[in-house]
């Protein structure tokens, strides 16, 4: 078995664990039985819960680093793919979240370096939006809508319209595309 399987392997355990049963649920003994390692493989790899946390958060933003690729140099735009993937494609990556958003509120187990690479991950999107777009205040409301999406989707709350909130995500979309910076 190779290293970077088992790595997998860990991770893999550890997000489950999270989703499942929470933050509070996650010590190293439980993520090395469940991703059916010994201690000592676990902590080969990860030498305590907190570089667990940010491997797990490391892997996290290798997926967002390829949808800011996307999003910079793809024909459909920031704008479309940042509104796109404001809402979390499934249940899970809906608990995973809010999972490492739990975790990064507790601070006992979270290196500074991890906290800031989340921090990174969200104003990236700001970043982009704003070299996209020649109008800095439509840039910040598609921002603030986007992250208001995300937010209420990992809270568990359903749009009260969601026909209206498609319009307004049409409007905005619309909107940008009057104001996009040629490539």
């Amino acid at each position: 078995m190779t290293a970077s399987t088992t790595r997998d392997r860990i991770l893999d355990a550890l997000q489950e664990i999270l989703v499942r049963d929470g933050y509070s649920s996650v010590t190293l003994e439980a993520v090395a039985r469940a991703a059916s390692v010994s201690k000592g493989g676990l902590l080969y790899h990860f030498p305590s819960k907190a570089a667990m946390l940010t491997g797990l958060i490391d892997r996290l933003a290798e997926l967002a680093e390829q949808e800011f690729r996307e999003a910079a140099e793809g024909e459909e735009g920031v704008v479309r793919v940042f509104l796109r993937t404001s809402l979390p494609r499934s249940v899970q990556e809906r608990e995973l979240y809010w999972a490492v958003i739990a975790a990064l509120r507790s601070q006992e187990d979270m290196p500074p370096e991890a906290a800031e690479r989340v921090r990174y991950l969200f104003t990236r999107w700001g970043e982009l939006l704003h070299e996209e777009l020649e109008d800095p205040v439509l840039a910040e409301i598609i921002l603030r809508a986007g992250d208001g999406l995300y937010m209420s989707a990992l809270a568990g709350l359903e749009p009260t319209d969601p026909e209206l909130t498609e319009r307004a995500l049409k409007r905005l979309v619309e909107d940008s595309d009057r104001v996009r910076r040629r490539r």
